[in-house]
């Protein structure tokens, strides 16, 4: 997280928080992202991402507003941006061309420090931040959560253990994602999902966030109280990611109809 720091303390220098808030975008009423999956039942957040420290470049060739509104059009209840450059290959650019080409919710998903970033999120046209319990303690969530809130942002908590989901939980939180990503492996398993999801209140949108490659997957973990589910590689990694994501959303309502 040094990088990260060194980062932002570069950028409060390029830009004060006076003039983020005197951008276009600051002022501009934001979406719900829990309240359209909750209404949608099944909310796929679509995520635009270059590459990622487990599988390196995934795709560079496509434009934001092509992924973006893609995605858009296939049905999806929200977009998620990397903003991150080192190991996503992300920009907060990338964030303000998604808002002027598409109109459902945006999640800044970064690794975010600092109550800067989250201001820096608003004034880039984001509805919404990531928060990661990793590498925040709780007065961080806590303090970082209650600003975005005021400032009309929801926020996503991303939880990989127990402990995690345990330390952080909070009405300041709007969405709670299970990563089922392990950060120092970066083997993926479905099962963290499974068994954290009894454990997260019903008061927060469920989201499962990595590793969902296959419908019935999505189908499986409906099951278990999820809601929202972040998928990006498995579109990203095909020549037209919102005619995937289309594909995979037609395949797991046709699966859901069967059951009944």
């Amino acid at each position: 997280m040094i990088d990260k720091i060194r980062e932002v303390e570069l950028k409060k220098q390029l830009f004060s928080i006076k003039q983020l808030e005197q951008t276009s975008l600051f002022n501009v009423r934001t979406l719900s992202l829990s309240k359209i999956i909750k209404g949608m039942g099944l909310g796929i957040i679509a995520e635009h991402k270059r590459k990622s420290p487990s599988k390196s470049i995934i795709n560079q060739s496509l434009s934001v507003d092509f992924i973006t509104q893609g995605y858009q059009n296939a049905g999806a209840a929200g977009l998620s941006v990397l903003t991150d450059m080192k190991y996503f290959g992300g920009s907060l650019e990338d964030l303000h061309l998604a808002k002027s080409a598409t109109t459902i919710p945006l999640l800044r998903k970064e690794f975010i420090i600092s109550e800067y970033q989250i201001i820096e999120a608003k004034a880039h046209g984001a509805d919404a931040v990531l928060l990661i319990a990793a590498i925040l303690t709780r007065e961080e969530i806590k303090q970082f959560s209650e600003l975005a809130h005021s400032l009309g942002l929801e926020v996503l908590l991303e939880v990989h253990s127990r402990e995690e989901l345990e330390k952080s939980i909070m009405p300041s939180l709007d969405l709670i994602g299970v990563n089922n990503r392990n950060l120092k492996t970066f083997e993926v398993s479905l099962d963290t999902s499974r068994s954290l999801s009894s454990l997260i209140p019903d008061d927060f949108v469920k989201v499962s966030e990595s590793g969902i490659n296959e419908a019935e997957a999505v189908v499986q973990l409906m099951q278990y109280g999820f809601e929202g589910f972040l998928i990006g590689e498995n579109f990203m990694k095909t020549d037209d990611p919102g005619a995937s994501l289309y594909e995979f959303m037609k395949e797991i309502k046709t699966m859901v109809s069967n059951e009944d």
